[in-house]
């Protein structure tokens, strides 16, 4: 019984979210959020990325001179190995590399221009 009203529901609804979608540009982004992001989110990966390849080189370069009795070389090695990541990887967030396969940009036709996949 309730079967009969079904397709009118869907149909209204349907129509809800085309005047929904029409209001703010026809294009619906990922769960109400702005679909670019801000300088704030930017920033704040920026800093974490940067800060996590540091602590996770210490902690290797610590760890493996506690194993190995070498104190505080492999720690200065590891030092230098978390920070040449971190400014890696600041380097790619701030070129707009997000990571992708081969470090391309995601969206760009950089694998069409020249002819090779």
């Amino acid at each position: 019984m309730t079967d009969d009203r079904r397709p009118s529901d869907l149909e209204d609804l349907d129509a809800k979210l085309r005047a929904a979608r029409g209001r703010h540009g026809g294009k619906p982004d990922r769960a109400g959020l702005a679909s670019d992001k801000s300088g704030l989110s930017i920033a704040f990966r920026i800093g974490v990325e940067l800060v996590a390849a540091l602590a996770i080189g210490v902690a290797i370069g610590w760890l493996l001179d506690r194993w190995l009795g070498s104190s505080p070389w492999l720690l200065i090695l590891f030092f230098v190995f978390g920070a040449a990541a971190g400014i890696m990887n600041v380097f790619r967030v701030a070129k707009g590399y997000g990571g992708a396969v081969g470090y391309r940009k995601s969206g760009s036709d950089a694998a069409g221009k020249d002819g090779k996949d």
